[in-house]
This record gives structure tokens, sequence and C-alpha cells, in this order.
């Protein structure tokens, strides 16, 4: 190839690099950026401690309560909620948390929600929160990223617009947010992922296509480099 073709090549070509090296180099401040303004995912907190002499209802008891098919048993783990202790059964398929007094046996569906708004209000040093919804699968908000599932959304009644994802089978929160956490975190999926375009496998593809590009464009030059310089007599 001539190097005057080679030269036209290169520079529409690198026009065509420029707005993802753009996008790249802006993703990559941003994400220094991230690391001073948005704290990494919490660690799982300490369980309160337990008065073994308040659990009158053993573990075989309180599975039975749970009905003649509660499916196949995960995980058993005892739970301070709402001072009282809780046999939590992760059972069924899907696994999901099923809960049995250990005062007096008695099951109650959505202590699951009041144990996510405990953990939150816990995490936030006892402030009021509110329970809004669980989620089974990651949304543009909590991404693959921070790994638990399911999780609970609760948010805080302030000015910020503090939102918890708590786990409940670890006693955590998974993910601490506000307005302008993730103001930060959009603008970040949109540069670094292209997460404006909303079928993965066409986003996947065009970062792959960009990315090969801007490498194309990066290895043109170095040849063009070699091509075009001037040679020295010996």
């Amino acid at each position: 190839m001539k190097s005057q073709t080679l030269r036209k090549l290169h520079r529409w070509t690198g026009l065509a690099c420029a707005l993802g090296l753009l996008m790249a180099s802006t993703s990559g401040i941003l994400h220094v950026v991230m690391t001073w303004t948005q704290s990494a995912p919490p660690p799982a907190t300490p369980a309160e401690t337990i008065d073994p002499a308040r659990v009158r209802v053993g573990p075989a008891e309180a599975l039975a309560r749970l009905g003649p098919t509660p499916g196949p048993v995960a995980a058993v783990s005892i739970r301070m909620i709402s001072g009282e202790p809780w046999w939590q059964f992760l059972a069924g398929a899907p696994a999901t948390p099923r809960y049995v007094s250990a005062v007096d046996g008695r099951l109650d569906p959505a202590r699951d929600a009041v144990y996510a708004a405990e953990i939150a209000s816990r995490y936030l040093g006892g402030g009021p929160v509110r329970w809004t919804r669980r989620l089974d699968a990651y949304d543009r908000e909590y991404i693959p990223i921070f790994r638990l599932l399911p999780v609970h959304r609760v948010e805080a009644d302030d000015a910020k617009g503090t939102r918890l994802y708590v786990s409940t089978l670890t006693g955590s929160v998974a993910r601490h947010t506000d307005n302008g956490r993730q103001r930060e975190a959009d603008l970040f999926s949109i540069l670094h992922k292209y997460q404006f375009i909303p079928a993965k496998a066409w986003r996947d593809g065009l970062l792959v296509a960009v990315t090969s590009m801007m490498f194309a464009t990066a290895l043109g030059g170095v040849g063009l480099f070699f091509l075009t310089r001037k040679r020295t007599s010996p």
C-alpha cells in the first residue's frame, strides 16, 4: 500500500476513533474521581447478639411450621429482628428467605422486608427508612458488579435521595447510593460501557468494534512512522 494512501486511511480512521477515545479517556478520569466520591460496597456487619434463653422453638420444629413441602433447604440461620429471634430458612426453588419465630413458632411473610429495613436503618445510624421493593434481578442502578441477589431497596427520607440495597441473607448493605452518586455512575456507564444502547449484544459488539478500530489506528500510526520517516545516509 502506498504511503499516501496509508496516510489518508489513517487520518479518516483516526477521526472515526476520536469520539471513542474521548469517551474512553473521560470515563477513565471519571473512574478515578468516583474512587474519591463513592464508597466501595459496604462490608458485612456483625449480626446482633442472640439470647439463647429466648429461643424456645428449635430448627426442626420451625421447619415443620413451613408446611409439608417447603422445598429444598439451602441454609438455616437465626436472626434478631425487632428484638426477637427468628429462624431464617432459605428454602424452595428458587430459594427464598422464609421466617419462623424462634419464640412462638409463628410465620410472617413480611418479616424479610422488616429485616431489610432494620439493616438499612442500623447502617444509617438509626435514621428512619422505608422499604420500597425487592429485586430478584439486576437493573440499571443495581448492576451485576454488586453480585448479591435477591436484595431489598430501602430509601431514606432525606434531601440527597439516599437509597440502600440490602441483602437479608448476609445481613448487610450491598450498595449505598444517592442522587449525586448515581449521576456519576450513570455518566460512567454511558461513556465506558455504552449503556445508552439497550441491547447487550449490540452494545458489546460496538465496544469491540470501536476498541479494535483504536488498536488498528494506533498500529497504523506506528507503521506510518516507519514508512514515511526520512532515511539518513550512513
